[in-house]
C-alpha cells in the first residue's frame, strides 16, 4: 500500500466535512457507489471488480470508522462478490445497500435482505425485446436482469451515445406503462421501481447510524441524489464531504464536488490517504 498525502477539498464545506471525520473518525460514515467508483468502468459489466486496493484501503480504515456503506444500482450479492466483500480482510463494518437501497447485506451477518420484487419488472423484461427490436435493434445493445430491475447498456453498439439517446424516450414510455421509472447513467439506462435512490439509501443509513460526519463518493449520474443528500445533511448540522471518482463522462458530478481523484486508483489512494492520517 503506497503513501499518498491527503488531499485538500476545493471548498470549504468539503474542508470542513474533511475536518470532522478526521477529528471523530468514530462517528464517521464513509459511502461509496461501485462502478467507475470502486471499480474501473468496463464494457461487459459483468467483468467489472474493485480495484485492488479496494479491499485493502478499507480494511485499513475500517477500524477507524463508524462504518462503511457501498451504494450500488447492483444487486448486493452481486457487489459482494465482484467487490470481494466478503474476503475475510474485508473489515466487520462495512454494509452494502443494493438497488439504490432496496436490498442490505452485512458483513457482520453475511446476509442479504431483499423485497419483494415490482410486478413491472417482470412485463418490462417480456416487452423489452420487442421494444429493442422496434427500434432497430442496435446491434450490440446488452441488457442486464438484475432481478428487481432492468438495465440496457449501449456501450458495446457501433455508436453508443447515438444509441442511448434513440432509446431513451421509447425505453420512458415502457417504463411509464408499468409503473417504473428510467434511471440514465454512463451509457446505461436502467428500468426499476421508484421511491428509491443512492440519496434516499445514504440518508436512511446516516440516520439510522446518528453519523456525526459524511464522506460521499460517486462518479455518475445516479450519485447526484446521494450528493444533494450530503448537501441537505450539511444543512441540518451534519458535516460531509463530496468526492467525484473523475470521469470525462460526466461532468456534472465534478462540478459539485469538494474533491475529484482519478477514477478507482484515485479513490483508493484516498482511502489509503485517509487511514494513514488516522493511524
Amino acid at each position: 500500500m503506497g503513501s499518498h498525502p491527503l488531499p485538500v477539498p476545493a471548498t470549504a464545506a468539503g474542508r470542513q466535512g474533511l475536518a470532522a471525520l478526521l477529528e471523530r473518525p468514530d462517528r464517521a460514515v464513509l459511502g461509496v457507489d461501485f462502478d467507475g467508483t470502486l471499480a474501473d468502468i468496463v464494457p461487459d459489466p459483468d467483468q467489472a471488480r474493485a480495484h485492488p486496493g479496494a479491499v485493502p484501503a478499507l480494511s485499513a480504515l475500517g477500524p477507524r470508522l463508524h462504518s462503511f456503506a457501498v451504494i450500488t444500482g447492483r444487486p448486493a450479492e452481486v457487489a459482494v462478490r465482484y467487490g470481494g466483500f466478503a474476503d475475510s480482510a474485508a473489515p466487520a463494518n462495512l454494509v452494502v445497500l443494493g438497488l439504490y437501497g432496496a436490498e442490505r447485506w452485512d458483513a457482520s451477518s453475511q446476509a442479504v435482505l431483499t423485497p419483494e420484487p415490482h410486478p413491472g419488472i417482470a412485463a418490462v423484461r417480456s416487452e423489452l425485446p420487442g421494444v429493442l427490436e422496434a427500434n432497430g435493434a442496435w446491434h450490440g445493445t446488452w441488457t442486464e436482469d438484475k432481478g428487481r430491475a432492468v438495465a440496457v447498456h449501449t456501450r458495446r453498439t457501433e455508436n453508443p451515445q447515438a444509441a442511448f439517446d434513440q432509446l431513451r424516450a421509447p425505453l420512458q414510455a415502457l417504463a411509464e406503462r408499468h409503473g417504473l421509472i428510467v434511471e440514465p447513467g454512463r451509457l446505461v439506462l436502467e428500468l426499476r421501481p421508484p421511491g428509491m435512490d443512492k440519496g434516499v439509501a445514504l440518508l436512511e443509513y446516516v440516520r439510522e447510524t446518528s453519523a456525526g460526519a459524511v464522506l460521499y463518493a460517486g462518479d455518475d449520474l445516479g450519485d447526484l441524489a446521494a450528493f444533494a443528500a450530503v448537501e441537505r445533511l450539511r444543512k441540518e448540522g451534519v458535516p460531509g464531504l463530496l468526492v467525484c471518482s473523475g470521469s470525462t463522462e460526466v461532468t456534472a458530478l465534478a462540478e459539485r464536488a469538494d474533491l475529484v481523484v482519478d477514477g478507482p486508483a484515485g479513490v483508493v489512494a484516498l482511502l489509503e490517504a485517509l487511514a494513514a492520517a488516522l493511524r
